[in-house]
């Protein structure tokens, strides 16, 4: 598998975020298509900023790949972290109730809102583009996704450099250059968030069957990614 000309192609657009869009930051959830872009821009584009979402409910194995990533990048890049509003996750608590985002749709993304949602606010403020590991092939909800548009809603351009890059490319990817990754992948968790809400997947599920896989396939967004009605224009 002949990588290079993706690897050059993503190279030269952090190269360009980083120079044009300044400060910008990329959004790793810590997933293996983030791990790529964490490697990528530690080579190639270290003055990207990168930040991840502590919701206080992630998985063990996710807290032990931020302090190997940590480790490993510590000297070119560092990973800031945002957490939710601690009233917000009492109040929520007491009224609703500990795992109330299994009861509804609409509870579940409350639950998003207060532990992903308002902290990805607070991380993108004053910056001029934000950077995400989505790709095409992920989700019904992300097929026609572009590389780069204009985020109205966040008031920045948001650019996702792995776009078409296929699940086979981001582990080739990674094992080619002995980048570190969630150890639940190993487990058959292909696409990981929360503990709560995220489960293994059987052969053959879709790979991100396992994300609230209670609900129904087409609305399968925490509301980081969610853009009002004519909100996003791609650029051309």
């Amino acid at each position: 598998m002949d990588l290079q000309p993706k690897i050059d192609a993503v190279a030269a657009l952090l190269k360009r975020i980083e120079s044009e869009f300044s400060p910008a930051t990329f959004a790793n959830s810590l997933g293996a298509e983030d791990m790529v872009l964490t490697d990528l821009i530690a080579k190639y584009a270290p003055g990207i900023e990168l930040f991840t979402l502590d919701t206080g409910r992630l998985n063990p194995e996710t807290y032990d790949l931020l302090a190997k990533v940590q480790e490993t990048y510590g000297n070119t890049v560092q990973v800031r972290t945002y957490a939710p509003q601690a009233e917000a996750i009492q109040t929520y608590i007491n009224t609703n109730g500990i795992n109330a985002f299994y009861n509804s749709v609409e509870l579940r993304k409350q639950c998003c809102g207060i532990r992903k949602v308002e902290p990805l606010k607070r991380a993108l403020d004053g910056k001029k583009a934000w950077i995400t590991g989505m790709r095409r092939q992920q989700a019904v909800t992300r097929k026609d996704m572009p590389f780069e548009e204009m985020d109205a809603d966040h008031g920045l351009m948001k650019f996702n450099p792995l776009a078409d890059w296929t699940e086979k490319e981001v582990w080739a990817y990674l094992r080619d250059n002995g980048v570190p990754y969630n150890a639940l992948h190993d487990q058959h968790y292909p696409s990981i968030g929360c503990a709560p809400c995220t489960r293994a997947i059987a052969m053959g599920e879709d790979v991100r069957a396992g994300r609230w896989w209670w609900e129904d396939e087409a609305g399968k967004e925490c509301g980081l990614h969610v853009k009002k009605i004519s909100a996003v224009t791609p650029i051309k």
